[in-house]
């Protein structure tokens, strides 16, 4: 029994689409999803990939199979008929990938306004920098002292005559460079920013982090606290709002568990936004050749429990008290002498009595 046409591409049809289907949704390409903004991000990834494969499939297997169909027969010295073109197959294989590109086209508007990218708070509202960065021994850096001032008015301006520097970062900064501000969007001539979700437009986010990037680490500042880190540390199920900047060159905050990335420029302030939903441990990367020791500038993220984030919090404060500044130690206890060195001395057989009258 032959079976037709017809169905023999029904059936290729339907196992294309199944196996396309299933692939897309379990390649297993992507890291651990850890903020909410990741879950968007996979869900275009993984309709790219579920188109992808179903093309690949189908190109792959009549290239294949019109390479065993049509080659050459044994004792064929004859030319091939000649064919002129297929105006219908023309516009058919035209068609569908324009049909394609466009609605991934929508789709990947979709979610990044859903992420915020096209928050209009996120950039507008930024002042304009007087001054044109000058920093010496960077070839990026030293492109930004030839761009031409603006000395038109900006109609944020106020906001940034009221803006404060932030005194935890600024050491790390060079004298020219515009500090970054606690109360305000940005600072500088702002690049395109990730900013609230449109639920979330207008609010206030629940943490902001000032981030600065040099060669070849990461500065992370909490202004409203004034502590400073090495690593970020931020509440699960919060949103936090990153304001980075670069002192050098440029740089680019990347945490691939988030699915976010954004530069850090010299001379602008870029902003990104997100909500952490995992707690654990992630390694934030640099994805901006940097210099000779780019694969080396990480840092650590943690998602912690608004607890466990408190209590670090409150850890970093008492650390960088102004008493403590020239402390090589934090003592957390007030003991005496003997009960201090009590634990030491039982295990070494010496008499808690004896060493008592010692210290006396």
């Amino acid at each position: 029994m032959k079976i037709p046409s017809s169905i023999w591409t029904l059936l290729i049809g339907i196992l294309l689409t199944l196996v396309s289907l299933w692939y897309g949704q379990n390649h297993g390409l992507l890291p651990t999803v850890a903020s909410d903004e990741a879950v968007l991000v996979d869900g275009l990834f993984n309709a790219m990939m579920t188109v992808s494969t179903g093309i690949f499939l189908l190109v792959e297997g009549i290239l294949i199979y019109s390479a065993f169909k049509y080659r050459r027969r044994p004792g064929d010295d004859g030319d091939a008929l000649p064919v002129h073109g297929n105006i219908p197959l023309e516009i058919l294989w035209t068609a569908i990938p324009a049909i394609i590109v466009i609605g991934i086209s929508i789709y990947s508007f979709d979610v990044y306004n859903s992420m915020g990218g096209f928050d209009p708070h996120a950039g507008h509202n930024a002042p304009t920098m007087p001054q044109a960065m000058k920093m010496p021994g960077a070839a990026i850096a030293a492109t930004l002292n030839d761009t031409p001032l603006n000395t038109g008015s900006n109609f944020s301006q106020e906001k940034s005559d009221e803006a404060m520097q932030d005194p935890a970062t600024a050491a790390v900064r060079n004298a020219d460079q515009i500090p970054q501000k606690p109360n305000a969007p940005g600072v500088g001539s702002v690049a395109p920013n990730i900013g609230a979700s449109p639920e979330k437009q207008g609010k206030p986010p629940s943490l902001v982090v000032n981030v600065t990037g040099l060669q070849y680490a990461w500065i992370f500042t909490y202004p409203e606290t004034g502590v400073t880190s090495g690593e970020l540390h931020v509440p699960i199920g919060r949103e936090v709002e990153i304001s980075m900047t670069a002192n050098d060159v440029i740089h680019a905050f990347w945490v691939p568990e988030f699915r976010l990335k954004q530069d850090a420029i010299p001379g602008r302030q870029t902003e990104i936004r997100f909500t952490p939903s995992k707690i654990g441990d992630y390694a934030l990367i640099c994805a901006e050749l940097c210099g000779p020791y780019h694969g080396a500038m990480r840092a650590q993220v943690v998602v912690e429990s608004q607890e466990a984030f408190d209590k670090w919090m409150q850890e970093q404060q008492t650390a960088s008290a102004e008493d403590l500044k020239q402390a090589v130690a934090v003592n957390p206890q007030t003991t005496s002498p003997s009960e201090f060195l009590s634990h030491y001395t039982n295990e070494m057989g010496i008499d808690p009595e004896v060493l008592h009258q010692i210290h006396q």
